[in-house]
């Protein structure tokens, strides 16, 4: 993952997956980022009746905001990744997967069911939990050691994980019909898609701070 740049012809999927809070703005206009996530922004706009510059100001806006408020100090960024991501990420997939399991076990037979959604959150929690444990026992350590650009090795593997997990992402969008609750939805399938909405948003955003400003931060040391 690199740097984000807006264009017309900017693929929907990749905007999404990589910056903070541009997959609500697509829910909030009906483009798919999912199984429509290789459109280009400007036939995406189109087809869901939205102005391209519209769309694109308010990407721009949160290009301009993203890592903004992440700590100047390494230790401090580092400390805010494990509090803010790791530890959040945990906690959080495992009422999510439980919540998934009632609401497949349950709703199994709705036309709308997220079927699938629960081996799609055991695979994330399992992506995560092999990614982040490399980085709590070997790189943080090494980048608190100064090891700087000798780690450009264990960052690019550590970057293509993170595209394995933006497929991840993706996978949980599809079968969830784009995060959409059907009418009359529970209270149960309610709390599972508002809980989905902040993780994916939560993974995004961890990946971004890593990508954008921790590890240019580290290889430039």
């Amino acid at each position: 993952m690199t740097d984000i740049t807006l264009a017309p012809d900017s693929i929907v999927g990749d905007v999404a997956a990589r910056l903070p809070g541009a997959a609500e703005v697509f829910r909030r206009a009906g483009i798919s980022f999912c199984c429509g996530g290789n459109a280009r922004l400007a036939e995406a706009a189109e087809k869901a009746g939205v102005a391209l510059s519209a769309l694109t100001a308010e990407l721009q806006a949160l290009i301009d905001n993203a890592g903004r408020d992440a700590p100047t100090e390494t230790p401090a960024l580092i400390d805010h990744i494990l509090t803010r991501y790791h530890d959040t990420h945990r906690q959080e997939l495992r009422g999510l997967i439980d919540l998934a399991e009632r609401v497949e076990m349950v709703h199994g037979d709705h036309e709308e069911a997220p079927l699938g959604l629960t081996d799609a959150l055991e695979a994330l929690r399992d992506e995560l939990e092999s990614h982040m444990a490399k980085e709590e026992t070997v790189l943080f350590p090494a980048i608190l050691h100064g090891a700087g650009a000798m780690l450009a090795g264990p960052i690019r593997v550590m970057q293509a994980e993170h595209e394995d997990t933006a497929q991840l992402l993706r996978r949980i969008e599809h079968v969830t019909h784009g995060l959409t609750l059907p009418v009359g939805a529970c209270g149960s399938w309610t709390a599972l898609y508002t809980g989905l909405r902040k993780l994916c948003d939560d993974v995004v955003a961890h990946i971004h701070l890593e990508e954008n400003v921790l590890f240019p931060r580290v290889l430039a040391a």
